[in-house]
């Protein structure tokens, strides 16, 4: 099986070593995705609700890379750094993922990288 490393330019660089996404038999798997601003590599200011908004504007700019959109994806998994945010983060994601919604999971995790409140990563399929 053909596997295709995605480097999404427009998403923040990775903090360590890992690619954005690897794409094998028209399955995408994304690595997390944190509230990283691409151009500064600096956390989004405004807590869990901006990080979770940027978080979610970086994936989209990795699955942009690999040639899908949010439409494509069929499984999310969610890391709070405090579960009390479920609602806030409920909130910015039905921004992102209306009608046919993805299967999830959210756990809280005990830190995220760079101290962040927020982290996702997903698996998508071509159409």
């Amino acid at each position: 099986m053909k596997k295709e490393i995605i480097s999404a330019k427009n998403a923040p660089a990775a903090v360590g070593p890992y690619s954005h996404a690897v794409k094998a038999g028209g399955v995408l798997y994304t690595s997390g995705q944190i509230g990283l601003i691409p151009e500064t590599g600096v956390l989004a200011e405004g807590g869990v609700s901006a990080q979770a908004e940027q978080g979610m504007k970086n994936l989209g700019a990795v699955l942009k890379a690999a040639g899908m959109g949010y439409e494509n994806v069929v499984k999310t998994t969610l890391f709070l750094a405090d579960i009390a945010d479920f609602a806030v983060v409920n909130e910015i994601y039905a921004k992102y993922f209306t009608g046919e919604t993805p299967a999830r999971s959210c756990v809280q995790a005990g830190a995220l990288p760079k101290g962040a409140l927020f982290e996702i990563e997903a698996i998508a399929v071509e159409d």
